[in-house]
């Protein structure tokens, strides 16, 4: 799908995910959640199951000048991951069609536990240590397990949850729900609410 092939609705889903990036390139404290993948942020037009069909961040979310910065533009089929997430993840929730991810680290952990516990939320994770052997390095083979994975463990799809370090694969933590602004601002609250445990 190209930007001249995308329908009003389309239009809509791609301006409001660009709004949801905006917030983030805004908060200076986002940047120290950038993980070495950087981040994506996704939106899932309503009824797709096509993760080309996705809309992501081209290029991704890094830092410029010590603020969050995307690297292109808004386009659908740009991100690979956090698109098969997110449609996997709305099998199961089909209020989902949004999600981001960002860095896990043991300080930032602990600080999303009592961020979670605090806020009354669900945090899931994904044992990447019991993951099927066959699956393990297997490029683009591993999200329906992730998920079904997840899903066995807490009984539904938590708004926030992470995956634990896996072969050739950076620990991360996941944001999801039904609209871009939602896991953005979501995502900015743990970024100021962490520089502040900090100091």
């Amino acid at each position: 799908m190209t930007n001249d092939a995308l329908s009003d609705r389309g239009r809509s889903d791609q301006l409001h995910l660009a709004e949801a990036v905006a917030l983030i390139e805004g908060c200076r404290e986002f940047s120290a959640l950038v993980p070495e993948v950087r981040v994506n942020i996704v939106y899932a037009p309503e009824g797709t199951e096509d993760p080309n069909h996705v809309f992501g961040v081209d290029g991704r979310i890094t830092v410029v000048a010590g603020m969050p910065k995307a690297s292109g533009p808004i386009r659908p089929g740009v991100s690979d991951h956090m698109a098969r997430l997110v449609v996997e993840t709305h099998k199961f929730d089909p209020t989902i069609r949004a999600g981001v991810d960002f860095r896990w680290n043991e300080a930032i952990f602990e600080y999303v536990q009592g961020y979670c516990a605090d806020k009354g939320l669900a945090l899931g994770c994904i044992d990447r240590t019991v993951e099927p052997k066959e699956l393990t390095g297997k490029d683009k083979g591993s999200i329906p397990w992730k998920v079904k994975h997840l899903v066995e463990a807490c009984g539904k799809v938590p708004p926030v949850f992470y995956e634990s370090r896996g072969w050739g694969k950076e620990p991360l933590f996941f944001l999801v729900g039904p609209d871009p602004a939602g896991v953005a601002t979501r995502a900015i609250d743990i970024a100021e609410g962490l520089a502040s445990w900090r100091k």
